[in-house]
């Protein structure tokens, strides 16, 4: 088991048909003009010019800085069914100052290998993980695959999140960010949503690369944005993050604010899944986990109306 890489945060399915292959493209288009649009000229080096209909770069000043041709990127950028290199794609990355984890996801949108793609979906659990998650305890721990589904959990994790791993809570669904975006603010648990969401949508549309046009994430997707019109903003935004240690907020009606650091691990054999585990910051948030742990339903059975 090892710290989780973002450059290994998805993984291709085999090659795309027609109908995966025009997603892609169109997935690319957006995310092009998505990433141009936040470059400005002084940026890279160009003079401002005569006033801009839009934000950002122009499609002739990306060609130009790439070093190819303005037809070509035209056609890129519109969805277009070219083909294009590892290196001229290198190059477009250049000139859209994009970050290591925005270039990986540029070429998994344009469907080519990066070091990341290795393995193949791993949607079930090898049981001597559940050895792992239980030793953990009290520090909650879970697996879940690159949507966010949990599918496997200690008793820690289970009593600190209960909407997502109980179906039966109020808006349950064995998901954490369908919980951090769906369940009301007087049942949910996660309460530094705010600051933590725009990366774990980042984290998604990462992994969404190596997915695009299969029928499971577009339904997903297409669920979320129905449910939340945050998670629409924000998957709108096109922005990318890599999976990384960060402060969780929680607040539990029997012992009160728990802070933890989320860190994230692979699994090797199945780089579809990752464990996450929640370290305490504080003896009191030790303790509290601690007597979460001994008593799971604590506080779980209340009901009220919303």
């Amino acid at each position: 088991m090892t710290v989780l890489d973002p450059a290994r945060a998805a993984t291709t399915t085999g090659s795309a048909g027609p109908g995966q292959a025009q997603a892609r493209r169109t997935e690319l288009a957006a995310f092009l003009k998505a990433c141009r649009a936040r470059v400005t000229p002084e940026d890279v080096g160009l003079p401002p010019g005569l006033r801009r209909r839009t934000p950002g770069l122009r499609r002739e000043e990306v060609a130009q800085l790439a070093g190819v041709g303005v037809t070509w990127y035209t056609w890129l950028e519109q969805g277009r069914p070219i083909n294009a290199s590892e290196q001229v794609l290198a190059a477009v990355a250049r000139a859209l100052l994009l970050d290591e984890v925005e270039r990986a996801h540029l070429l998994r949108l344009a469907g080519l290998p990066t070091p990341d793609q290795e393995g193949s979906l791993c949607p079930t659990v090898d049981p001597a993980m559940q050895a792992i998650l239980d030793g953990l305890t009290p520090m909650p721990a879970a697996i879940s695959n690159r949507r966010y589904d949990v599918l496997a959990f200690n008793t820690a994790y289970d009593a600190l999140f209960p909407g997502a791993t109980r179906t039966t809570a109020p808006h349950g669904r064995r998901n954490s960010i369908w919980c951090a975006l769906v369940v009301p603010d007087c049942c949910n648990p996660f309460r530094n949503r705010d600051e933590e969401l725009p990366r774990m949508v980042g984290v998604m549309r990462a992994s969404y690369a190596s997915h695009v046009g299969e029928p499971a994430w577009e339904d997903w997707v297409r669920l979320l944005s129905s449910a939340s019109p945050r998670f629409r903003e924000l998957w709108a935004s096109q922005q990318v993050a890599p999976a990384s240690t960060a402060l969780r907020v929680f607040r539990h009606a029997a012992v009160g604010e728990i802070r933890a650091q989320a860190a994230y691990l692979t699994i090797p054999g199945s780089p579809e899944l990752y464990m996450v585990v929640y370290t305490p910051q504080r003896e009191l948030d030790r303790e509290r986990l601690t007597w979460l742990s001994a008593h799971p339903d604590a506080a779980v059975g209340e009901r009220h109306r919303h």
